[in-house]
């Protein structure tokens, strides 16, 4: 996405801003967020393709078009947004994990799985905001210890709040800093 953005979760903005609307006031567990492109019309089919028609290759393209848009962060490692048991399952593919490898291989930094889901959450899509935070609020536990400096790696950034509670979870296990990273992102404030 195209400057000038919230410093802090990346939203486009009319002039840079350290915290936007969107974010500010809100307590968020990473340090900023970033994302390839706005999740429009056009991106939706792609994301939707990809998520749940099975379109493994997507996620090649998908790290492509990130790393072109996408600072490299500075981190030790790279982590992604843990896998809900049933979803993969069903879909027989978790494309944060994929997005994450793609992202690892184009950045020459390593992926380690450092997140695990606790319990399962019903489906985020369509609920609202605050009842997205209700929802992943005891989500998230840390699998193994994380490097200090750690890039999330999910789909899509919605309300922000999948990616808070998974780095609520990286900065209780150790983690001093989390940027998060993405291929789309929701727009809510021209």
């Amino acid at each position: 996405m195209e400057p000038p953005l919230c410093d802090r979760c990346g939203a486009p903005t009319a002039w840079p801003v350290v915290r936007c609307r969107e974010c500010a006031g809100r307590r968020l567990a990473f340090a900023s967020a970033r994302a390839a492109l706005e999740y429009d019309a056009s991106v939706r089919r792609l994301v939707a393709a990809w998520k749940e028609r099975g379109l493994r290759r997507l996620a090649a393209t998908a790290a492509d078009i990130v790393a072109d848009v996408v600072e490299r962060p500075r981190v030790a490692a790279i982590a992604f947004v843990p896998r809900d048991r049933d979803r993969t399952l069903k879909r027989g593919h978790h494309p944060a994990e994929a997005l994450a490898h793609e992202l690892a291989r184009r950045w020459e930094v390593p992926v380690q799985p450092v997140l695990r889901r606790v319990g399962t959450a019903p489906r985020q899509r369509g609920l609202t905001r605050e009842e997205r935070r209700r929802n992943l609020r005891s989500s998230f536990a840390a699998a193994t210890a994380p490097p200090g400096q750690v890039a999330l790696v999910d789909d899509v950034y919605t309300t922000g709040a999948t990616v808070h509670y998974a780095a609520s979870a990286l900065r209780k296990a150790g983690a001093r800093h989390v940027e998060v990273v993405t291929f789309a992102r929701t727009i809510r404030i021209r």
